[in-house]
């Protein structure tokens, strides 16, 4: 499932911001991903072995610690399951992919699906949803013999194949849809979340430009740029969510969570976002 842990558990703080904070997680589809989760993962999609987090970093608009942080929450909560490599088996001494489309009779269990990786020659499972040819065997050989053979100890594990084809070539890409946005720079809302009523919560990234860095939450009140309807209810800075205190600062960089009763409106949000003039 798709989703974004923003380490509640660690807020504190009263209740109420707590029951705020909280209608981040979605009890039917799991934690929610922000802008910020899908560059992630357009980009580790795109290169993991040569994409280092503050080059991520760069590109959102927040610190590299955020970004690790965020990679770590995803792997724990199954987004990202690992990083492999692509390999193509024909340059190492002309060995053959095969795809084995094949029939379960039973459910596929964890004991059966480890049955199966463990023919030497089988690199992957892929599980349908229903039907015939509900599984989808990748394997290995040397040659035709030794397909063969992978082929005989899949029926012997119970596998009805249902079909076999050699493959020729694979192609990998980004899911275009987490991908940066040509029209925009920087990642800066990040996030909106509709409540009853006209309630929102509003999650985004604050430049180092914006009119509130380096003030504190108190002092950006008395002077306008934080609204008086709004909420400042979390701060993620590198790998913390800090409970917002009025003497806590704000800082470039961070990914600030605001909440308001009555909608949010760009000029709300203008203190958090609009560049000060020279």
């Amino acid at each position: 499932m798709l989703g974004i842990h923003l380490g509640i558990d660690h807020f504190g703080g009263n209740d109420r911001q707590n029951r705020l904070a909280s209608v981040r997680v979605d009890p039917y589809m799991g934690y929610r991903l922000d802008e910020i989760d899908k560059r992630i993962i357009y980009y580790l999609m795109k290169n993991a072995r040569d994409t280092s987090a503050p080059q991520i970093a760069d590109e959102v608009n927040v610190s590299a610690g955020t970004i690790r942080n965020r990679i770590q929450q995803m792997q724990e909560h199954g987004i990202i399951t690992g990083f492999h490599a692509n390999i193509d088996f024909e340059h190492i001494d002309g060995r053959l992919t095969s795809l084995f489309s094949c029939t379960a009779n039973i459910p596929m269990s964890e004991s059966l699906a480890r049955q199966i990786l463990d023919i030497p020659g089988v690199v992957n499972i892929r599980e349908l949803m229903t039907g015939r040819g509900n599984i989808q065997v990748k394997a290995v050989g040397e040659g035709t013999t030794d397909l063969s053979r992978i082929a005989h100890e899949l029926t012997d594990r119970g596998l009805e194949i249902e079909d076999e084809d050699l493959i020729q070539n694979e192609r990998f890409h980004s899911y275009h849809q987490f991908g940066p946005d040509e029209r925009e720079g920087h990642v800066s809302l990040t996030d909106l979340v509709s409540l009853s009523g006209k309630a929102d919560i509003v999650e985004l990234v604050i430049e180092p430009n914006a009119p509130v860095v380096n003030k504190t939450l108190s002092e950006a009140g008395q002077e306008g740029l934080i609204d008086d309807e709004l909420l400042v209810i979390a701060i993620e800075r590198n790998e913390s969510v800090l409970t917002p205190k009025g003497g806590t600062f704000i800082q470039p960089n961070d990914v600030v969570t605001v909440f308001s009763r009555d909608g949010m409106s760009e000029e709300a949000l203008r203190g958090f976002t609009e560049a000060e003039s020279n």
